[in-house]
């Protein structure tokens, strides 16, 4: 799981999912469909921080990194994350080169941010702590998520910050935040996407997006976009009970 960072940056098309159930059981399961990743949803789901390590530790069972996507920019939040053994954050409404650096800040040790250090999963407890810092700033995944009119505003300041790994559009809140909602919006959103998408290959940042499913993942990967969120295993399991439903009520 050390090269997640590795391909992240490297432009490697990569393909995860949201964990939104709290339980290892669902995580388990979508860690061994195929995914590249699983980001787990603290943001938007009813997981608690005391649920984070048992949710992280059933994707490793199937050695697939687990990021974490954190309430906030709260530093606490990212160290609990990356303390419970995440490969790393998904840090939501960043919208300034300001927030961009306090994500890096807080995930990152000295010299290059300001993490503390703890006895944490991730550092085995306090048995492996100085492995730990020789890798975790090398190993780590920073994404930051634009998904504001602000955030569209300052995009050019905002992937100049160093030491972040992957800039992730958030098209849900971004297309509320720019008045892009709907059929009517949609051609508005998508040249709010492209602008982002395009400051960020300037700077030679990885670019992520959410996408309900992957019906247009071509389409964006030509705007050099290969970072892959695809629904959520919430919205999966309904998706596929409801096509097994009419599929049965439709059988002869």
């Amino acid at each position: 799981m050390y090269d997640f960072r590795k391909k992240c940056v490297s432009l490697d098309r990569l393909i995860g999912t949201f964990c939104a159930i709290p339980h290892p059981v669902a995580v388990e399961v979508a860690a061994a469909s195929g995914v590249d990743f699983l980001c787990i949803d603290w943001e938007h789901s009813q997981i608690g921080r005391e649920r984070l390590e048992d949710l992280v530790r059933a994707a490793d069972v199937h050695r697939i990194p687990a990021m974490v996507r954190v309430p906030g920019h709260t530093p606490e939040w990212i160290a609990a994350a990356l303390d419970a053994g995440a490969s790393g954050v998904l840090v939501p409404r960043v919208s300034t080169a300001e927030q961009a650096h306090m994500a890096v800040m807080a995930c990152r040790y000295p010299p290059v941010g300001a993490r503390g250090v703890g006895p944490g999963r991730a550092a085995g407890y306090g048995y492996r702590i100085p492995d730990y810092l020789t890798s975790a700033n090398d190993v780590l995944t920073v994404a930051i998520q634009v998904e504001t009119a602000e955030g569209l505003a300052n995009i050019d300041d905002i992937v100049q910050v160093d030491s972040v790994d992957v800039v992730f559009i958030g098209p849900g809140d971004l297309s509320v935040s720019i008045d892009a909602m709907g059929p009517a919006g949609q051609d508005k959103l998508n040249a709010a996407i492209i602008r982002i998408a395009a400051a960020a290959r300037a700077a030679r940042k990885a670019i992520g997006i959410f996408r309900p499913s992957a019906d247009d993942v071509g389409k964006w990967s030509r705007h050099g976009i290969s970072f892959y969120l695809l629904a959520s295993d919430t919205m999966f399991l309904g998706a596929g009970l409801a096509a097994g439903v009419v599929s049965a009520r439709s059988a002869s």
